[in-house]
């Protein structure tokens, strides 16, 4: 006799019929889809090109100090591995580490190879695999995504949405008064826009280098009323009113802190945003490097130690991912800065992550290892680390994220075991 086979309206008839409530079985689909619910995402773009060299540098890779020269950092560093460090004002981060809570991806690129500004964060912000072929972001389209099984909000910080959450689903954003480093941006789009320039170029460049070394290492945020925009809504638990820039590196670091700390208190509020963007400008380092990462390293450090902090034991459930447009060259420039490059180092850190060592392969700063003669060569691409981190922590099926959410980018296979 041949073996039958329950079907599920069988099984649901035997159920009723012994007096067991149906809403029991679906008890553990419930339990995962809760489990599901309760994950979170938040993205930072780090906007100007930043150096993963000095993010992350290399102190045992053997040709390092002689590719940065005077821009090496040495004893300072604070130590990962044999081969890496981070940057000493890195310092939240670097514990993070410690504890199995970060890792760097130290070789990664988005497809675009122009080393142009405004090419770059397009390509890194829409998921695309050229330039300027869709208009909306690959996080907002993840949002879609996930919504058609889920209730999933995003929200970005700043007076108005990063491309990477526009689309055709409403997101929310809030800024704290004047906006986030509303004057760091302009430098960078000076310096894309007469990067060609043989006059104008290393013009700004020393303006610029001038500027830098006569600034306090200042980073803050402007001060003022909060507003949730977009969605309506308020401010969130903790948010400290009116923290406004002020003088000096420390006021800096906590005006950066309390940034984090209020995108956390959105995320963790009872049906707060699942998703969450948020735009640091800045890290374009053509001249004096050393100096202006020194200010804009210990302001994202600030952040995300903000984030770390105040989303308490909702940090279990979150994965942040930190990434820029594109790396710096391998060798400095005779301004004391770096000029755009490919490969740089992204962060991915959360209480959701694995612990473990660098995510991809280190292809090292030896002379034929260098992509182009100049730049660190990308070993993985920015979708697949996304790819992953979407998959295993939010459950994106691969069908969606090869075709809808970075379209055209089956060849790109996910980062896996990050969480």
């Amino acid at each position: 006799m041949n073996a039958l086979t329950p079907s599920r309206r069988g099984l649901l008839a035997t159920a009723a019929g012994f007096g067991l409530s149906l809403q029991l079985l679906a008890v553990p689909a419930m339990a995962a889809d809760n489990e599901l619910n309760k994950k979170k995402v938040i993205v930072v773009i780090c906007r100007g090109g930043m150096d993963g060299l000095s993010v992350a540098p290399p102190i045992g890779d053997g040709e390092y100090r002689g590719l940065r020269g005077g821009l090496a950092l040495n004893d300072t560093a604070l130590p990962l591995d044999g081969t890496f460090a981070l940057h000493p004002q890195l310092t939240a981060v670097h514990a993070m580490a410690k504890a199995g809570e970060a890792r760097i991806v130290p070789a990664v690129a988005t497809p675009d190879r122009a080393r142009s500004h405004f090419e770059a964060q397009d390509v890194l912000e829409t998921g695309a695999a050229g330039v300027y072929s869709t208009t909306s972001g690959w996080l907002n389209r993840t949002v879609e995504t996930l919504s058609a099984h889920r209730k999933v909000d995003a929200l970005s910080i700043g007076p108005t949405a990063p491309l990477i959450l526009r689309g055709k689903v409403q997101t929310a954003s809030w800024s704290p008064g004047r906006g986030v480093d509303t004057e760091a941006r302009l430098p960078t789009l000076l310096q894309d826009l007469y990067r060609n320039d043989a006059l104008l170029g290393p013009a700004l460049a020393r303006g610029l280098a001038t500027e830098t070394m006569a600034k306090d290492a200042t980073a803050g945020l402007g001060g003022g009323d909060s507003a949730m925009m977009a969605q309506g809504g308020g401010t969130p638990s903790g948010f400290k009113a009116g923290a406004g820039a002020a003088p000096g590196a420390q006021q800096g670091r906590e005006a950066a802190k309390t940034l984090g700390e209020s995108l956390a208190g959105f995320m963790r509020e009872p049906g707060g945003p699942t998703v969450a963007a948020i735009s640091l400008d800045g890290f374009d380092s053509h001249a004096n490097q050393a100096g202006l990462l020194n200010q804009r390293l210990a302001y994202l450090d600030a952040v995300l130690d903000g984030v770390h902090t105040g989303l308490g034991p909702e940090w279990k459930n979150t994965v942040v991912l930190v990434a820029t447009e594109f790396g710096r060259t391998a060798r400095a420039n005779g301004t004391g800065g770096t000029d755009h490059g490919t490969g740089s180092t992204a962060l991915v850190l959360g209480g959701a992550l694995k612990p473990g060592g660098i995510v991809g392969d280190w292809p090292t700063l030896k002379q034929n290892a260098l992509f182009e003669n100049r730049d660190v060569a990308p070993t993985v691409d920015m979708r697949g680390l996304f790819k992953g981190v979407l998959a295993e922590h939010m459950g994106v099926d691969r069908a969606a994220l090869d075709n809808a959410v970075f379209p055209s980018s089956a060849a790109v296979k996910p980062v896996m075991g990050l969480v």
